[in-house]
């Protein structure tokens, strides 16, 4: 009758630290721990998801925010075409009627970084309103173009290495 072969049990002189069992035991813990500790840091330094820059009321577990500045927009027909090309900002209306004596707020948000979020305000100058600033074109934009007074609003985004974006209201199938 054959029997299976039995491994050796260790000798008595021999360290504990050579045994690969223990090192499997203490070893995938403490590997476990670095890996969540390094996921926690990550995590804390990149920022919340949350990025939307409008005041949001939170109860329980609704976030609720204004949106009377699209509608108004949308019940003007408001609609525009932003241009950035050659460190030029311009907004062309495209419908509705703006109030051509006033500047326009344009704010680009940056899509992970806060920090790099631009907001300019652009002067009427021709058919449209422009300001002479550069746009990093290496990345998508989240455009908002507003009144100065904040009564309407318009939405779009820059799409990477694109030079021109349509803006208009969020409410009623726009942006």
């Amino acid at each position: 009758m054959n029997r299976p072969e039995q491994t050796p049990p260790p000798e008595a002189g021999q360290p504990g630290w050579r045994n690969a069992a223990l090192w499997l035991v203490i070893g995938l813990p403490l590997l476990s721990i670095v890996a969540g500790v390094g996921l926690v840091v990550i995590a804390t330094r990149s920022g919340g998801a949350d990025t939307v820059n409008d005041p949001v009321r939170r109860v329980a577990q609704i976030q609720t925010t204004d949106l009377s500045p699209d509608a108004k927009a949308k019940k003007l027909g408001l609609s525009a075409v932003l241009r950035v090309e050659d460190g030029i900002v311009e907004v062309l209306p495209a419908t509705g009627e703006f109030p051509r004596d006033q500047p326009l707020q344009l704010f680009l948000q940056h899509p992970t970084r806060k920090a790099e979020d631009i907001q300019l305000e652009l002067a009427p100058e021709g058919p449209g309103w422009r300001l002479e600033q550069p746009v990093d074109p290496g990345h998508d934009w989240v455009v908002q173009l507003h009144a100065a007074d904040g009564s309407w609003r318009l939405h779009g985004r820059l799409i990477r290495q694109q030079h021109a974006a349509r803006l208009a209201p969020l409410i009623g199938g726009g942006g």
